[in-house]
């Protein structure tokens, strides 16, 4: 019984019951160095530049539409979910902005809802709702309701169909929040930055004692004070001590603390929370990975962390968004190769290699770097010293070979 009820106590978060479901883990905030929330998370530099990559990255992707046919996949420009989602998903956002909020509350809460309001010919708009104004709840019949209540203190109730419900791994029905778990590494950064601000505001001075071997008056001791504070304030080091006096440091100076060095594990701890490579929020403490290697760090990046997050978007559009007719024949996809888009010397190589052995066509291969079709262009060219295989076999037995 004491096992499950640990375990009970520790999988919070992934408990699901009937009743209120929880994004945050059993400890929540509670037990950090420092408060933590959404705001105060956010003025840690390492935080702010996890979120800022992984939304400012998706919301810049392009997304695409295509139908499949016969096994032959196609782009598809007037499908109107397609045009709704990229050109006006809502009457204050474009499509950048749109999955910048969508991603946003994805990274931070692990959950992002968008209200789906739907016209006489469809979905007509997505909003964005924020992920920490809405409650989720399991009803007895296996129903979700969504609660939210808006900066007015309005409360609105959603049924599952007006909600686009994007959520990390979790219980089902609500992904884990990154800035709940991550909580007490955050504490630690945001105490580490209230230090360094208070040593900065002191000219980097530890504060200490000062002794006296005699009683003063209020008058006398407020002048000493006041005294040594301006010296103190005006970057003086040098103080001369009179009368007995004598000074005793209490608190522990930087290079002992060892500052500098906590405030970088710091950067690396939240990056591992966030998923991303600490050396592309900026930390150059490893600068021996530049060069050659960055590349290869990016393309984990992109494929172990952003790709994740792509899919779910995609899989929760089409379950939520799409007709369930279109499910098996039309796709709506982040354009995921303008990420990998490499050098312009290595895409003509690859782009002619495939055009040599008939995987593009010309135009195909003009049209991927915006260049315009030239006439010819759509044919299938196949390099001259090719033969099918069953050729070179028929030569060998002294048959004949081809004909032109």
């Amino acid at each position: 019984g004491g096992l499950v009820n640990f375990w009970s106590l520790f999988s919070r978060g992934l408990t699901r019951k009937q009743g209120r479901q929880t994004s945050q883990g059993a400890s929540d905030y509670t037990n950090t160095a420092a408060v933590v929330t959404f705001d105060t998370a956010m003025q840690v530099s390492a935080f702010w530049a996890s979120v800022k990559l992984l939304s400012e990255t998706v919301g810049a992707m392009p997304i695409e539409s295509f139908v499949t046919d016969n096994g032959s996949k196609t782009k598809d420009a007037d499908y109107d979910l397609w045009k709704l989602i990229n050109y006006k998903p809502n009457r204050y956002q474009t499509r950048n902005e749109f999955f910048e909020s969508v991603m946003l509350n994805l990274v931070t809460d692990g959950n992002a809802y968008c209200a789906i309001e739907r016209g006489s010919m469809g979905i007509v708009s997505l909003l964005p709702l924020m992920s920490r104004q809405m409650q989720v709840d399991l009803s007895p019949d296996g129903d979700v309701i969504y609660t939210y209540q808006d900066s007015q203190h309005n409360t609105r109730i959603y049924s599952e169909q007006s909600i686009l419900h994007i959520k990390l791994f979790g219980n089902g029905l609500m992904g884990l929040s990154p800035l709940s778990h991550a909580a007490k590494s955050l504490g630690v950064a945001i105490a580490l930055e209230d230090r360094t601000s208070v040593l900065a505001k002191n000219g980097g001075n530890p504060s200490g004692l000062l002794m006296i071997d005699q009683m003063l008056k209020p008058e006398q001791r407020d002048a000493i004070e006041k005294q040594l504070n301006k010296k103190a304030s005006n970057g003086g080091s040098l103080f001369v001590l009179e009368a007995g006096m004598t000074y005793q440091q209490t608190s522990i100076n930087p290079n002992d603390q060892q500052l500098l060095q906590s405030r970088r594990f710091e950067i690396e701890d939240i990056a591992r929370f966030m998923g991303v490579p600490s050396i592309l929020i900026n930390d150059t403490s490893a600068t021996t990975t530049w060069g050659s290697g960055i590349s290869e760090i990016n393309q984990g990046f992109y494929k172990f962390n952003l790709k994740p997050y792509l899919e779910r978007i995609e899989s929760a559009i089409k379950k939520k968004l799409m007709p369930e007719k279109d499910w098996y024949n039309r796709d709506i996809e982040f354009n995921f190769d303008s990420l990998l888009r490499a050098d312009k010397k290595t895409r003509a190589d690859t782009m002619s290699a495939e055009v040599n052995a008939g995987i593009l066509t010309p135009n195909e291969a003009r049209a991927m770097e915006g260049r315009p079709a030239q006439e010819g262009g759509d044919e299938i060219y196949l390099n001259g010293s090719l033969q099918p295989a069953k050729n070179l076999a028929e030569s060998d037995n002294g048959t004949e070979t081809f004909t032109n």
